[in-house]
């Protein structure tokens, strides 16, 4: 079940977000490194739009989506629990924001995505638009975007 994030949350969430990035093999020092980036604050509840995905009593899942500014949106943050990736939670959780998105009249959804999210979020329907340096040499990003209009 999906449901909006409240400040009590943003530990938990945070947490799942480490977690979810250190499945894809990054060692310790760059996972705490990156500490800050994945860090969920009671702010980041109060100002942008977050929600959870909750399997009985555990969040497993959510994502982070900054408050539109003209026909465009971001989506900052979209993480899962390790046992639960492949099992359906992620989809749900971007249809749940491109849903949000659509609500808000935007026109484009933009995030950046870690080279091991491009293939979930290109069967999604996102294009890539450019690469960008990450912090670690020879690493990049890709900013993806996704067309909402219809």
């Amino acid at each position: 079940m999906i449901v909006a994030a409240v400040l009590s949350d943003a530990k938990q969430l945070t947490e799942v977000a480490l977690e979810s990035k250190a499945f894809w093999g990054y060692s310790k020092e760059l996972i705490e490194g990156w500490r800050n980036d994945l860090t969920v604050t009671s702010t980041t509840i109060k100002s942008c739009n977050v929600f959870k995905f909750m399997v009985a009593d555990v969040v497993v899942g959510f994502y982070v989506l900054n408050n539109p500014k003209e026909d465009f949106v971001k989506l900052e943050m979209l993480f899962v629990l390790p046992k639960f990736i492949g099992k359906g939670i992620g989809k749900k959780l971007l249809i749940h924001a491109l849903e949000k998105a659509i609500v808000f009249n935007t026109k484009i959804i933009e995030l950046v995505a870690d080279p091991n999210a491009i293939p979930f979020y290109k069967s999604q329907g996102f294009v890539e638009k450019e690469q960008i340096g990450s912090a670690i040499l020879g690493r990049f990003l890709s900013l993806m975007q996704k067309d909402l209009k219809q």
